[in-house]
C-alpha cells in the first residue's frame, strides 16, 4: 500500500494531479535543481489548492548543510503551511550544529524530511538516531535527473534495504528519481511509504515541461492498485501523531 507523491511547480498543476488522484502533492521547481524551491507566494497557493485534501510537502532548495542558509528556508517552508518539509543532504556530513537545529524545529512541532542521493549513498545511515532527531523520514532521490533513473543508479538490494531499515527505526520512507512508467512494479514490490514522480508526469519534453493529466491517471492506476489510497502522514491540525499512516 505505498502512496502516489507528484511534484508540481504551480497551483496549475497541482489542481490536475489532484483531480487524478495523487496521494501527497510535493512542490518544487524543477528548473532550479534537484531540489529547487518554488517562490513562498507560489507555495501558499498551492497549499490553498491542497485545502488539506491531500498532504503537502515542499523543497527547501538546494542549500548547503549549514544552520544560515537551512534554518531561515525550512522556517519559510513551513509557514507557508506545508505538512512536510524536505531538505537535501548532499553529500555531506551532519555537523552537530545541524543536528540540534534539526531537533530543535523537531520539538517545535515541524515535520522534516531529508533527502538523500544515489550519486553520492554511502549505503550506511543509522537510522536510530536520525529518527531520534526528530525527522519523520528520509528518501531517496537522484541528483541528475538527465543520466538514469533511481533504479540504473542503485542496485535493487540497495533500495530494499533503505526502505526496511528506514521503516524499522520508524521513519516514513520514499523512493523518487526520474522514475518511469515500467518501474512502478518493481518499486512497489519494495513496499516504500510513496513513490515519487515529476518526469514520468511531463511525457518526452521533460520534467521541466507542464504535467500530463493521462500520465497522472496511468500511474495512480497502478500505484493504488496495490492497495487502498492513503497518506503517508496526518493534514496539520489532525490530531493523529505526525508518523501515522491515515487510511483514505
Amino acid at each position: 500500500m505505498t502512496a502516489f507523491l507528484a511534484s508540481v511547480r504551480s497551483a496549475a498543476e497541482a489542481r490536475l494531479v489532484l483531480h487524478a488522484g495523487v496521494d501527497v502533492l510535493d512542490v518544487k521547481e524543477p528548473k532550479a535543481g534537484a531540489l529547487g524551491a518554488v517562490s513562498d507566494a507560489t507555495l501558499r497557493e498551492i497549499v490553498t489548492c491542497a485545502t488539506g485534501a491531500v498532504p503537502v510537502s515542499a523543497t527547501i532548495g538546494d542549500l548547503a548543510l549549514v544552520p544560515e542558509k537551512l534554518a531561515p528556508a525550512i522556517e519559510r517552508t513551513w509557514q507557508a503551511g506545508v505538512d512536510i518539509v524536505k531538505v537535501g543532504v548532499f553529500g555531506e556530513d551532519m555537523s552537530e550544529s545541524v543536528t540540534s537545529m534539526l531537533s530543535r524545529f523537531s520539538a517545535q512541532g515541524m515535520r522534516i524530511v531529508l533527502v538523500y542521493f544515489a550519486e553520492q549513498w554511502r549505503g550506511a545511515l543509522d537510522y536510530d538516531w536520525l529518527r531520534q532527531t526528530g525527522v519523520v523520514g528520509v528518501m531517496l532521490d537522484t541528483c541528475d535527473k538527465n543520466s538514469g533513473s533511481l533504479t540504473a543508479k542503485l542496485e535493487r538490494v540497495e533500495l530494499a534495504n533503505f526502505v526496511r531499515q528506514a521503516q524499522q527505526a520508524g521513519l516514513i520512507a520514499g523512493l523518487a528519481g526520474s522514475l518511469q512508467e515500467a518501474e512502478i512494479a518493481g518499486m512497489l514490490a519494495l513496499a516504500p511509504d510513496y513513490l515519487g514522480f515529476r518526469s514520468a508526469l511531463c511525457g518526452a519534453a521533460g520534467r521541466a515541461a507542464s504535467i500530463d493529466g493521462a500520465a497522472v491517471r496511468r500511474i495512480a492506476q497502478q500505484i493504488h492498485a496495490d492497495g487502498p489510497r492513503r497518506t503517508v502522514i496526518a493534514s496539520r491540525g489532525n490530531q493523529i501523531a505526525s508518523t501515522s499512516f491515515i487510511l483514505a
